[in-house]
């Protein structure tokens, strides 16, 4: 090759982590990486459950996304679990990135989470990139004051501001994150593929979502959604097909079932419209949702039905 010809970029290819407490920005984060929502969102701490990947292709990259629930101190054992389940996720990816939301000072969670970042790795040299999430909802001086606060608490491969809401930074965030994975001789997904989740998994997690809404802060650690079958309607002629979709939504209390179904069925109706929206969308066609709120007590704390419900 002369010295005048460019050089051809290594294609590369491998898998990112996104971890930060409770509501942090991670799964907004990753639907804007992604350009699709692949991850639920909501204003509620704690709300993912499952780890969901969100593919990102580039001309020289793919990089693929793996949301994990937010670590934190757990005071149950799904919360014991979940951690688990974050811990295991960190010693399988090529990149970490550290989401720590400008709108908040740092504070105990995050020093919480640095800590267990530097056990967790020990003598493993993952790379981990600090993100300042949420950029757009503090002035410049309050951003300066965060940057600085977040070089101090750790050792990190690089430190990047975004706005996922706003779209501020995003391709830098997929650039850094793409420097540290490895050398692959093409893509491990599709091009065209968004996420490798299974359907029926979504599902639950859209109905998840639109339950969370507006809710209590109490329920979102008692709510669980298991998607009982997805059917074609018998009888419909081809050109007009239905999907019955029957779906059980499971709280630890009658009190919060309550609060889930609300005066004479109106929440559960508001929650059954705005899920069937994001199905549709998702499947591709009509649908008809079945919704159902039942007790499991103290399924939390229960290791049988943390098992039947997915946990």
């Amino acid at each position: 090759m002369s010295a005048n010809e460019p050089h051809e970029r290594e294609y590369v290819a491998g898998f990112a982590c996104l971890v930060g407490r409770p509501n942090a920005g991670k799964s907004t984060l990753t639907n804007a990486l992604v350009g699709s929502k692949v991850a639920i969102t909501s204003s509620k701490p704690q709300t993912t459950r499952h780890t969901i990947r969100g593919i990102v292709s580039g001309e020289h990259s793919q990089l693929i996304l793996v949301d994990t629930p937010g670590l934190h101190k757990p005071r149950t054992l799904l919360g014991e679990r979940l951690n688990d389940l974050v811990r295991e996720t960190l010693l399988e990816v090529d990149v970490i990135g550290f989401c720590l939301p400008a709108d908040q000072r740092i504070g105990p969670g995050d020093q919480f989470i640095a800590r267990e970042l530097a056990e967790i790795m020990g003598g493993r040299r993952t790379p981990v990139v600090a993100i300042a999430t949420k950029s757009d909802t503090v002035d410049r001086q309050r951003l300066a004051e965060h940057l600085i606060a977040i070089d101090r608490l750790g050792d990190w491969a690089a430190i990047v501001p975004c706005s996922a809401t706003r779209g501020d930074q995003v391709g830098e965030v997929a650039a850094v994150l793409a420097e540290h994975l490895p050398p692959s001789p093409g893509p491990l997904y599709p091009d065209d593929v968004l996420t490798d989740e299974p359907e029926l998994v979504m599902i639950a997690e859209l109905v998840r979502e639109a339950a969370l809404e507006g809710v209590r802060d109490e329920l979102p650690h008692s709510l669980a959604v298991v998607v009982d079958e997805v059917v074609p309607r018998e009888g419909r002629s081809p050109d007009h097909p239905l999907l019955d979709v029957r779906v059980n939504v499971f709280v630890e209390r009658d009190s919060q079932k309550a609060i889930v179904i609300g005066r004479g069925g109106s929440r559960l109706r508001e929650v059954g419209t705005t899920a069937r929206r994001g199905i549709e969308g998702l499947l591709g066609q009509r649908v008809h949702l079945d919704l159902h709120v039942k007790v499991a007590k103290d399924w939390q704390r229960d290791p049988k039905q943390l098992g039947r419900l997915g946990f």
